[in-house]
């Protein structure tokens, strides 16, 4: 690997255990081997590097989330059985991947301050949700439709609501089952004709 790769890595390996907001330039530089000067001349500033890293790092933990979905498939082939263990997990990957869930929540949190960040994550949420549509449907893409768009951004905030219910306390955060009992008692208010 280049610095440039080293230095990817190793924000990476920081915002996992330290956090985005605790990772200082020399954390990175001391993960990755490489010194300090380099981070200004591959990224510009510790920030623009740390948001590389991080929504890489959310990349990578979708193709993680692509291997959860994929034995789903092999649970059953009926959609409720499937959509529970799909979420069972979900649930187990977020224990595997608890560094990178707390650094999100922190990012998004400094994004008033950081437009640069904001900025980085707002350009990601498009690809993301038709991501996330894909993903949850198994399919290895879909068309940039509002529907699926709209299929996204529903799984999407599911995903974020559980992710912060599981960082709050992880005992509590709902099962797969929890979530198609959600499912139907909000269907059957929402969806279902009003009794005249």
């Amino acid at each position: 690997m280049g610095n440039r790769e080293e230095l990817m890595a190793g924000a990476k390996r920081c915002l996992y255990e330290k956090g985005y907001g605790r990772t200082t330039a020399r954390d990175i530089a001391s993960a990755s081997g490489v010194s300090l000067a380099a981070i200004g001349y591959h990224f510009g500033s510790k920030e623009a590097l740390l948001n590389a890293a991080l929504i890489e790092a959310v990349g990578e933990w979708g193709g993680g989330l692509a291997k959860v979905v994929a034995v789903a498939d092999q649970v059953s082939g009926d959609a409720e059985e499937r959509f529970v263990a799909v979420w069972e997990g979900v649930k187990k990957a977020f224990a595997e991947h608890r560094g990178l869930w707390a650094a999100q929540f922190e990012a998004i949190a400094q994004t008033g301050h950081a437009p640069e960040l904001e900025k980085a994550l707002a350009d990601s949420q498009k690809e993301g949700r038709l991501g996330l549509a894909a993903l949850f449907q198994g399919l290895p893409e879909v068309p940039d439709t509002e529907e699926e768009l709209a299929r996204g951004m529903f799984y999407q905030a599911l995903l974020a609501g559980m992710a912060a219910q599981w960082l709050a306390a992880p005992e509590q955060a709902p099962t797969g089952r929890d979530f198609l009992r959600g499912l139907r008692l909000v269907g059957d208010a929402v969806l279902k004709p009003a009794a005249r």
